[in-house]
């Protein structure tokens, strides 16, 4: 078995008899040992003995004295943003339920994308515990870490945006590589490899770098493994089997049901559904249409029941492309469960 995605955070959690992820004093731990939170030179005796005593019971309640009592606002901001999280995830049945409630809420999310895309990532990594297949590990990452697209030749390849910039400001150097880039020196080329069915098992020795390429194209096998882990996801939070095909156009006249895996994808085919000209230019960042069907008619609402729901995946004009897993959660035609 392999182990993948250290950074997730997924070796401080239990599970649930359902497999679900539930909250533990450690993984709360993490939270305030990030940056944000930790104590500065600058910080009082009070955000200090604050910290310690968070780390000491990081389920500790802090009253709206303590917190004022740091202080400095930035801080004090930043500690208040934290303890919401924490609140969030110690009221929620598991980290599931955590996530579906931030997308029900009436007054929109309110949690930092940041966190979000941890809770996405986390997730993603009990999904996929056990998994043998290098390909689909490396198309969940889509799920929690955007990704820029590039076009060349009609590959459409997919690579870590953050990675990208990176290489791009610093040629993979980090702080050195800045600093040569600043004094306008060139920096060497790298080239990310491209992970594919015959070098798959180079993805596990760098998993948690980001900085392998999947291939998009239609029919290919990168595609496929989207497909696989797109099903799993909706398996892993709603019990609910489907299989997901991608297709190269919508030819449905009774087309009833479609959802955008992105934001883009979702203004595309609303506008393809309601028959506007979206011209060449928005066609062009079309990255896959798909065709989603139900194992089990009857977990669908009686009017949709027997047909197939479309799904889109679509970049931006900057190339960049944010997949938004719990659309696929929460836009179902699902029927109402007794």
């Amino acid at each position: 078995m392999h182990d993948f995605w250290q950074d997730s955070g997924y070796h401080l959690l239990q599970r649930n008899g359902r497999g679900h992820l539930t909250v533990t004093d450690d993984y709360l731990r993490a939270y305030f040992q990030r940056p944000e939170v930790r104590p500065v030179p600058e910080s009082n005796e009070s955000e200090r003995a604050l910290h310690a005593a968070l780390l000491n019971n990081p389920r500790e309640a802090v009253s709206a004295e303590r917190l004022a009592a740091i202080g400095d606002p930035d801080a004090i901001e930043n500690y208040e943003v934290v303890l919401a999280f924490r609140q969030r995830l110690i009221t929620a049945e598991s980290l599931e339920d955590c996530y579906l409630k931030l997308f029900l809420e009436p007054e929109g999310i309110t949690l930092p994308p940041l966190f979000v895309d941890q809770l996405a990532h986390v997730i993603a990594r009990a999904m996929l515990e056990g998994a043998e297949d290098a390909l689909r590990v490396r198309a969940a990452e889509l799920f929690f870490r955007p990704q820029q697209v590039t076009i060349n030749d009609g590959a459409i390849m997919a690579a870590d945006a953050e990675t990208v910039e990176m290489f791009a400001s610093t040629g993979g150097f980090g702080s050195l590589g800045r600093l040569v880039a600043e004094a306008q020196t060139p920096l060497r080329t790298v080239e990310l490899d491209v992970v594919n069915e015959d070098n798959a098992d180079i993805y596990w020795d760098r998993a948690s770098r980001y900085d392998t390429v999947l291939n998009l194209n239609f029919a290919g096998a990168g595609l496929d493994a989207l497909c696989r882990v797109l099903e799993a996801w909706v398996r892993h939070f709603l019990d609910v089997g489907v299989s997901i095909q991608p297709v190269q156009k919508i030819s449905d006249e009774r087309w009833i049901w479609h959802i955008g895996l992105d934001v883009e994808g979702s203004k595309l085919l609303n506008d393809l559904y309601n028959g506007v000209d979206v011209g060449e230019g928005r066609l062009a960042r079309l990255l896959s249409l798909f065709r989603m069907e139900f194992q089990d008619p009857s977990v669908v609402a009686p009017d949709i029941a027997g047909r197939p729901v479309y799904l889109a995946l679509a970049m931006a004009e900057s190339g960049q492309l944010r997949l938004k897993p719990q659309n696929l959660l929460v836009n179902l035609p699902l029927a109402e469960r007794a």
